[in-house]
C-alpha cells in the first residue's frame, strides 16, 4: 500500500533555530527531549520495517526553522530530500501586505512550495482578526497557495473569524491540521455529552460546507499521549462524515507522534482501519494529500 504523508517536520538543529524545541522555552513538555533531535528523511522510511507499506512521498510543514526568514527552511529541505515531497512555509498573516508579498514571492521560487501556516492556536480570533490578515490570505488564494490552518475548532470565536473570512474568500483553499485539536476521552463514547466536544463537532460541520476546505486526521499525542485507538476511531469516522472521503487525510505528525508510538505503528494502525475498504484506505492515505498538495 502505498502512503502520502501530509503531515511531517525535519529538524537540523545545526542550522535552524528551532526556539520552541529548546527545553528552556515553552512549550514545557517533560519529555521535549524525544524530540529535540535532528530528524532527517531516512527517519520515515517505512519499507525498510513495514512490508506492506511504502511511503511515496511527504509534505513537510513548517517546523520553525527561521520564522523571520521562512525560504530558509525550504532551502534547506529542497538541498536535502531526495524524496517526492511538497512543502508548506511558514508565513505571518499579520505583516503589512507589501512585506508579504515579497515573502511569497521569495517562497514561490521553490517548486516544493505549496501552501503556508500561521500557528493560531489560543490566538485565533486575535489573529483572524487583525487587520492585514484577510489581504494577505487573499494573497495567498491569488498564488493558489494553501493555508494550514492550526487551531482547536472548539474555539467558537475563531471559528466566526474564520467562516466571515472564508464567505469572502470562496477560493481560499483551507486544510485543518490534527483534525482540529478534539478534545480526549479515555472513553470514546462519554465524548457526546461533553461541551467542548460538541463545539468542536458543531464547526467540523460549519467548515464542511465550504467546499475548498479539507482536514487531516494527524497529531493523535497532542490531545493525550496515551490516546485510545477507539478515540481516533471516533474522530476519524466524524470527518469523514462531514467532509465525505475525499476532503479527509491521514497523517503522522513525526516527529512528534514519537510521544507516543513509532512512525511505522502509527502507520500500521492508520492502514488497518477495517472500516474503510481498500479503496477508500488508499484515499484517506494516498489520493488525498496527492490532491490537496498538488503532486
Amino acid at each position: 500500500m502505498k502512503i502520502i504523508d501530509p503531515h511531517i517536520h525535519l529538524f537540523d538543529l545545526s542550522l535552524g533555530e528551532y526556539e520552541w524545541l529548546k527545553l528552556e522555552n515553552p512549550p514545557f513538555w517533560s519529555d521535549k527531549r524525544v524530540i529535540n533531535n535532528n530528524f532527517s528523511e531516512a527517519d520515515i522510511n517505512l519499507s525498510t520495517q513495514t512490508q506492506d507499506l511504502e511511503l511515496s512521498g511527504f509534505v513537510h510543514i513548517e517546523a520553525g526553522f527561521d520564522n523571520e526568514l521562512p525560504w530558509r527552511e525550504i532551502q534547506w529541505l529542497e538541498s536535502n530530500c531526495k524524496n517526492n515531497f511538497r512543502s508548506v512555509a511558514c508565513i505571518d498573516l499579520t505583516t503589512p501586505a507589501d512585506v508579504f508579498i515579497k515573502q511569497i514571492d521569495k517562497l514561490l521560487s521553490f517548486k516544493s512550495v505549496v501552501g503556508c501556516r500561521h500557528i493560531l492556536d489560543d490566538l485565533a480570533c486575535d489573529i483572524l482578526s487583525h487587520k492585514n490578515t484577510l489581504t494577505n490570505l487573499n494573497i495567498l488564494a491569488d498564488h493558489q497557495l494553501s493555508f494550514d490552518l492550526q487551531m482547536p475548532l472548539s474555539d467558537l470565536k475563531g471559528i466566526k473569524a474564520l467562516t466571515d473570512i472564508l464567505q469572502q474568500l470562496p477560493e481560499l483553499t483551507i486544510i485543518i491540521n490534527h483534525a482540529g485539536s478534539p478534545p480526549y476521552f479515555m472513553k470514546h463514547n462519554i465524548s457526546e455529552q461533553n461541551s467542548n466536544f460538541n463545539h468542536w463537532l458543531k464547526s467540523l460541520e460549519t467548515l464542511s460546507q465550504f467546499e475548498h476546505c479539507a482536514i487531516k486526521c494527524s497529531g493523535w499525542e497532542m490531545q493525550n499521549r496515551e490516546y485510545n485507538s477507539l478515540w481516533c476511531d471516533n474522530i476519524i469516522a466524524h470527518c469523514v462524515r462531514a467532509f465525505g472521503i475525499n476532503r479527509v487525510m491521514l497523517g503522522s505528525n513525526f516527529p512528534l507522534c514519537l510521544f507516543s508510538k513509532s512512525y511505522q505503528e502509527v502507520w500500521q494502525f492508520h492502514s488497518s482501519l477495517t472500516v474503510y475498504n481498500q479503496k477508500q484506505l488508499a484515499q484517506l492515505c494516498l489520493e488525498n494529500s496527492k490532491h490537496w498538495y498538488k503532486f
